[in-house]
């Protein structure tokens, strides 16, 4: 549930108003320097309490901050009448003169040099100022280095990714070469099977056809020799 409206009126209780004023003064200087850093602005601001106590910031120096306020205040009273233009412009030329003096001389403020004429207030004015560009380097800085470290985890998450589809097919082309290598190895085998010489598969009568044929003559038997010489013998005894 969101807080209700605040009345803008005075404060009774002298208690509250009090602590209603402490905690809107340093809210109040808070947004001055954070004004002054983010937008490069000068920045001078004041603040009576109920006492007459005395609180004040400026990004510069208090002085500074009155002085150009005065001045700009009469330099609009001078537009207001054409004929002061030309001591407009030199009074002009002047303020920018001291400004870019002024701006030197806070740079070398900021880099710890020139830093006799200060007192306690201007040095603590310095300090946080040097904070609070501090911590905008180092929120930077920071963010910076973030998002540098979930650019670099994307890539590496892409990497692993990349890597695990190779190992895929690397394992793949593995098998794919076994399962050939296996295949390459079976037509080996049957043709060196093939190759072998085999016993031709024939029909025979025990007579083999495919074995060479010797021709010789032949001598008959003495016993069927003698038995012709007999039987020519009686063929020629009977004829006579």
């Amino acid at each position: 549930m969101g807080r209700g409206k605040i009345v803008i009126k005075r404060i009774d209780n002298s208690t509250s108003r009090q602590v209603t004023f402490s905690k809107r003064r340093n809210g109040l200087l808070k947004k001055a320097r954070e004004l002054s850093i983010l937008c490069d602005a000068e920045v001078g601001l004041i603040i009576f309490s109920s006492t007459g106590r005395l609180y004040d910031y400026a990004s510069t120096s208090m002085k500074s901050a009155i002085d150009r306020y005065n001045k700009l205040k009469e330099e609009h009273h001078q537009l207001l009448n054409p004929a002061s233009e030309v001591k407009f412009w030199q009074t002009e030329a002047t303020s920018l003169r001291q400004q870019l003096q002024y701006v030197q001389e806070c740079n070398r403020q900021l880099l710890g040099h020139e830093l006799a004429g200060l007192n306690i207030k201007d040095l603590q004015n310095l300090e946080n100022t040097l904070e609070m560009s501090l911590k905008g380097i180092r929120m930077k800085k920071e963010q910076i280095f973030t998002e540098e470290i979930k650019e670099l985890n994307r890539k590496g998450n892409l990497v692993h990714q990349e890597n695990i589809e190779l190992y895929k097919k690397v394992d793949l082309f593995g098998k794919e070469n076994a399962e050939l290598k296996n295949k390459v190895n079976g037509v080996k085998e049957v043709n060196e099977a093939n190759k072998t010489p085999h016993a031709p598969h024939t029909v025979s009568n025990g007579y083999d056809f495919q074995a060479p044929i010797h021709l010789q003559l032949s001598t008959t038997q003495p016993q069927n020799n003698e038995a012709h010489a007999k039987a020519m013998k009686l063929g020629y005894i009977s004829s006579n």
